[in-house]
């Protein structure tokens, strides 16, 4: 066991975890080479193999499985540990990961992050935004950005950003011009709509409600993506009808590129959360977010 280095277990963990020695790579902003190294040589000195590798999947094997079953909980009790140091610094230091969708990396990240980073310049954050719902705390993150509806039971949740967000409705002039404008949701069954795709490949139906009425319409695509920026660009463009978050669009209906319609129909929704586990040893940076949200809150400073 002396000649175990413990960043060899941790290259090993990280890949495990990811499947994927070019994302693990990515998210510790190291070399893919450098963790494909560290996992020969631990898996040298153990003389058993702990993950299959093909040119398309890492998986690990029965051995690998176990490893990492019982190294998790291992690894986050050392970095527990390390983190207890900062108490003894001048100042709070350390890396706050955080995964949450893009909508929060978008609209509620930018300006609640600089805020806090000007308070907390010893800290360093690390934000990966993606609309896949994962395990924050397998996927090794220390807390994620979620809505109500998606939030796990067994979690603590701390309000982040506006309290409550809007579904608008928008097309562009010319595309109203030449199709109509619909007056009712189930007329958008005779458009041509622009929706979002997950990651998973799922593609949500539109949610409509008015005075305690609510429908749920699926229209004709004419674009599906994962990316907001193609959706509005193709929806200025005059290609369909787009539903999305109102601050996603608010630029263009300023400008006048996009019009708002069946604004009667627009959904209101409870803001995003902070969510996190219920762990007796919160990691120093998370603590100093979730404080500096909570001082954030009190003073009306949501966004």
């Amino acid at each position: 066991m002396d000649d175990l280095p413990l960043a060899d277990l941790v290259a090993f963990t990280a890949v495990a975890r990811e499947r994927s020695f070019r994302e693990a790579a990515r998210r510790r902003g190291v070399s893919a080479s450098s963790l494909s190294e560290a996992v020969r040589r631990l898996e040298e000195r153990l003389a058993v193999r702990l993950l299959n590798r093909t040119t398309r999947s890492v998986t690990p094997t029965e051995a690998g499985e176990r490893l990492m079953e019982r190294l998790t909980p291992a690894m986050s009790e050392i970095a527990v540990a390390l983190d207890d140091i900062n108490s003894f610094r001048d100042s709070v230091g350390g890396t706050l990961r955080l995964n949450v969708p893009t909508v929060a990396a978008t609209v509620v990240m930018p300006n609640i992050i600089s805020r806090f980073l000007k308070e907390y310049p010893a800290i360093s954050v690390e934000i990966v935004a993606e609309d896949t719902f994962i395990d924050v705390v397998a996927a090794g993150y220390d807390a994620g950005i979620r809505y109500d509806e998606r939030l796990e039971k067994d979690m603590i949740a701390v309000p982040i950003g506006p309290r409550r967000q809007h579904y608008v409705t928008a097309a562009s002039p010319d595309y109203l011009a030449t199709h109509g404008t619909p007056k009712h949701p189930r007329d958008i069954l005779e458009h041509r709509c622009i929706r979002h795709r997950f990651l998973s490949g799922t593609v949500a139906p539109w949610e409509f409600e008015r005075k305690g009425e609510t429908i749920f319409i699926a229209p004709p695509m004419v674009v599906s993506t994962n990316s907001i920026e193609i959706e509005r660009n193709a929806a200025a463009a005059g290609l369909g009808i787009i539903r999305t978050f109102r601050e996603f669009l608010a630029p263009q209906i300023a400008s006048g590129e996009l019009v708002p319609i069946l604004e009667e129909w627009d959904t209101e929704f409870s803001g995003p959360f902070l969510y996190y586990a219920s762990r007796r040893h919160m990691p120093t940076p998370l603590r100093a977010f979730v404080d500096f949200l909570n001082r954030e809150q009190r003073r009306g400073r949501g966004t």
